[in-house]
């Protein structure tokens, strides 16, 4: 693994925890920041370089 993509984990991982913080706290704005935070991932992982998305030349 290089630099970037380390950097990309641990905000992944701590946007996860404060989501699943939140959702612990106050159950109505944890259900609309899962449903973002799933929407915003298979948009990601739909229209990513690879799969399906447009060309990246």
């Amino acid at each position: 693994m290089t630099g970037p993509l380390d950097l990309r984990v641990l905000v992944l991982l701590l946007t996860g925890a404060f989501v699943g913080y939140v959702a612990y706290l106050h159950p109505p704005v944890g259900v609309a920041l899962l449903v973002s935070v799933g929407v915003v991932s298979l948009l990601y992982m739909l229209l990513g370089p690879g799969n399906g998305g447009p060309p990246s030349n």
